[in-house]
């Protein structure tokens, strides 16, 4: 478990209560921008759009994830861990693997299928 940090006056204590996705990777955030903290994706959205049904929003979340300074270690702790699924690091995973896209629910198209 990460420790807290030392922080100044202008500056939030982050910890293992304070930022669970910093615990999960085993970090301890100091992300910090002219004496203010930086706010990352995962902290101001909506959590359940990382873990989407849609594809859409899956795309979406991948796209919230592109500027985070965290994606790298984020992405390394979920495949570390072998997560089952979700948007971590800008890229989804199931089962623990990367995969490019996330299909629609139900039956693939058979046009699709013979394309491919």
């Amino acid at each position: 478990m990460p420790t807290a940090m030392r922080t100044h006056a202008t500056d939030r204590q982050v910890g293992s209560s304070a930022h669970p996705i910093a615990a999960m990777l085993g970090l301890v955030l100091d992300v910090r921008t002219e004496a203010r903290v930086v706010a990352l994706p995962c902290q101001v959205n909506d959590a359940d759009l990382w873990f989407a049904e849609l594809p859409d929003e899956v795309e979406q979340a991948k796209a919230l994830c592109l500027d985070c300074p965290l994606r790298e270690a984020c992405l390394a702790g979920a495949l570390e861990r072998g997560e089952p699924w979700g948007v971590w690091g800008g890229q989804l995973v199931l089962q623990g693997v990367v995969v490019p896209r996330k299909r629609p629910r139900g039956r693939p198209r058979k046009d699709a299928v013979a394309a491919a």
